[in-house]
């Protein structure tokens, strides 16, 4: 990332628990899962696009 920005997010507990959860297993901070999940589905939706 060459800029950040910060942002306020409001999740559902339930999405809350899942991802602090799923973040723990991947020994990432919440925010570091929330980033690589974003960038993983970004990659995704631009190599489809990219599919002839």
């Amino acid at each position: 990332m060459d800029e950040e920005k910060r942002i306020t997010l409001r999740l559902p507990a339930g999405l809350h628990e899942w991802l602090a959860a799923q973040a723990k297993s991947a020994r990432r901070s919440l925010n570091s899962e929330i980033v690589y999940r974003l960038e993983v589905e970004r990659d995704a939706a631009v190599a489809d696009t990219e599919s002839p």
